[in-house]
Parts: C-alpha cells; sequence; structure tokens
C-alpha cells in the first residue's frame, strides 16, 4: 500500500508514535538502533531525540544531516496501535492517494455516493473520509 508519513511525535524512552496517510498508526521503538550503528547514539545527546520532522514528502523522519530514517523502516518495524481515528484520512491525502479531484469527492458527497454521517464527516473545515469507503467506490489506490 501507501507508507508516507503524516505526524510523528517523540516520545518517551526513545519511542515514535508515527501517523501515516493510510490511517494507520504506528509505534517505532529506536533504541535497537543504538547497538546498530553509532551515529544514532547522538540522539541520547542535548534532547535531540525531540527535535524529528518529517522530511520534504514524507517519504522519512529526519533529526539531522547524520541521523534519519526512512518510512519504509518505520512502517516495517513499527508495531501498529489501535485509535479511534484508523482508518479515517483526510479528503486532500483521499484525493491525492486516489489521483482524484476534491471536488469529485465533493460532488460524490452531494449526489450520496458518499454518505455524511457514514463515509464521510466534516470537522470544523476539514472533511474527513473512511479508506473503507474510498476503496468500496474507487477500488484500490495505485501505488
Amino acid at each position: 500500500m501507501f507508507h508516507k508519513i503524516k505526524k510523528i511525535f517523540p516520545l518517551e524512552d526513545y519511542k515514535l508514535l508515527v501517523q501515516f496517510v493510510s490511517g494507520v498508526t504506528k509505534i517505532y521503538d529506536v533504541k535497537p538502533l543504538f547497538k546498530w550503528k553509532e551515529v544514532f547514539n547522538t540522539l541520547k545527546e542535548n534532547g535531540l531525540f525531540y527535535d524529528v520532522s518529517i522530511d520534504i514528502g514524507g517519504n522519512g523522519i529526519v533529526w539531522n544531516d547524520d541521523v534519519d530514517l526512512s518510512c519504509d523502516e518505520l512502517w516495517e518495524n513499527g508495531k501498529t496501535i489501535e485509535t479511534p481515528f484508523d482508518g479515517l484520512i483526510s479528503m486532500g491525502d483521499a484525493t491525492s492517494i486516489w489521483g482524484l479531484n476534491e471536488s469529485t469527492l465533493r460532488k460524490a458527497i452531494s449526489y450520496g455516493k458518499l454518505k455524511n454521517g457514514i463515509d464521510v464527516c466534516k470537522y470544523g473545515k476539514q472533511w474527513v473520509v473512511s479508506i473503507n469507503s474510498m476503496i468500496r467506490e474507487y477500488g484500490e489506490p495505485d501505488k
């Protein structure tokens, strides 16, 4: 599927909470990397671990020019956790993933193809759509 990173949150004990665009949330433990490669030990210094950010495009995370991780590493070795928001994505992310125009989804809502309150919901100015309803109406997304 797709493993683009949407948000990253550093947690205690050198763990990361990773939210993927696909609506999946995982916990990634960085501690095993301290033994694997010396450069990761710099994350223990001066609170560098908490300065993590998502690289441009969401294909990985970075701390500095020397320390980074790919989205595939986080996906494959992170532990999936259940949240109340699993399977929900923003309409903007859905249009990007499925290669649609946002007006296509708005029309699908107005014509009843995507049912408001069941398949989609608006929170403030942001529309959220379920991945299952997107697959039902538009098929599996291209990689």
